[in-house]
């Protein structure tokens, strides 16, 4: 069948926008991460003097790049609305945020939606897959002390063994407040099947939308993070303190993506912005720790049910285009997530400045050497 004019308009169109937002995203990769790397480089002397301001500054440049990558994404339409509890409340306090895993594309929604969460972006430590570190932003994950786990049986006890070590050495050190991880170990449309007959073959829930989680870090984060004495209070609404001041971690928010029609975005889509404006939607739900269990095997049925409880959020939403209501209320509140496109150009703007200065510095120290 032939493509009409129109049609061919569309395509072009299309594929001119995909080829500009590649040139910038590359172009602003070259000026934006190197210049994070100088930048720390020449601050040296203050991370002996004085870590935490260190930390403080490297933090904020770590949120900057971030929204970098956020705005990818909302100048193409793909915005966030939020549903739950209102996690603004807690995010001065220590959590530990459990997310399921759908595509490359999750990791980038939680980088936009969690921009105006004060000082999250900033402090939070995440866990990802080793492969991260080979991209272009595994220098800045590796400098900032994200941890890259590798995947596999028989890696595993090796790594939660690291990742022991990781969190003694560098959480505390670095201010940092929550962590991010995923729980099922790897995407959805690679985990189903084996998750489905691990569920047949140990009588647990048939699970479309999400698979069945591994316990291993979660249970290594609480371990070594949750301080002796038991923190928090009651989740959800006025019940949330924000001003706690207990030492250690306090909170677990399980945090559900959803994505219209179950077509979740990757990084690819996110990068070219070559599909339609999309909203994606993301619920919170927060746990105190003194509810979470330390058992294993109790541990193990409360993160299973967890991903249980999301198996329905998805189904709900999936059917209705909306996630359902707190217990004892009729209707679902959606908060929409909105960032400033003049902040996001300021930062832009400071990364090709940043690129463009220290260009002419090392002109300039070339030309004095040479």
């Amino acid at each position: 069948m032939a493509m009409t004019l129109e049609q061919a308009q569309r395509v072009g169109y299309t594929c001119l926008k995909a080829l500009l937002r590649f040139a910038f995203m590359v172009a602003n990769n070259l000026v934006a991460i190197p210049s994070y790397v100088l930048y720390l480089i020449v601050l040296q002397p203050l991370r002996i003097l004085d870590s935490k301001s260190f930390w403080y500054i490297e933090g904020v440049l770590f949120k900057w790049l971030l929204a970098m990558v956020a705005s990818w994404g909302w100048w193409a339409g793909y915005t966030v609305m939020e549903w739950g509890d209102d996690v603004k409340a807690v995010s001065e306090d220590e959590a530990m945020v459990l997310v399921n895993h759908q595509a490359t594309g999750d990791v980038c929604t939680l980088m936009m939606c969690l921009q105006d969460k004060g000082t999250v972006v900033r402090q939070m430590m995440w866990l990802m897959d080793h492969i991260f570190k080979y991209t272009n932003f595994g220098i800045v994950s590796l400098i900032h002390g994200d941890f890259f786990i590798r995947q596999g049986r028989t890696h595993r006890e090796q790594q939660l063994v690291l990742l022991k070590e990781h969190l003694e050495k560098y959480y505390r050190s670095r201010n940092r407040k929550w962590i991010v991880l995923f729980p099922e170990g790897g995407f959805l449309r690679k985990r189903r099947e084996t998750s489905q007959a691990f569920a047949k073959k140990n009588n647990l829930p048939f699970l479309k939308h999400v698979t069945l989680p591994r316990i291993g870090a979660t249970q290594v984060i609480l371990k070594t993070l949750v301080a002796p004495q038991e923190n928090g209070t009651p989740s959800g609404g006025d019940a949330v303190r924000k001003e706690s001041k207990s030492k250690g971690l306090q909170w677990v928010i399980d945090t559900t993506i959803a994505y219209p029609k179950a077509e979740p975005i990757d990084i690819q889509t996110w990068i070219l912005g070559y599909r339609q404006p999309t909203v994606t939607h993301v619920h919170y739900r927060i746990f105190p720790v003194k509810d979470v269990p330390a058992e294993p095997e109790a541990l193990t049925n409360w993160l299973y049910q967890r991903f249980i409880e999301k198996e329905d959020l998805l189904t709900h939403f999936y059917e209705t285009g909306a996630f359902p209501p707190p217990e004892g209320q009729t209707k679902a509140i959606s908060r929409e997530m909105t960032l400033s496109n003049l902040w996001l150009v300021a930062i832009q703007s400071f990364a090709f400045l940043s690129g463009g200065m220290w260009y002419c510095l090392f002109q300039y120290l070339y030309h004095c050497l040479f």
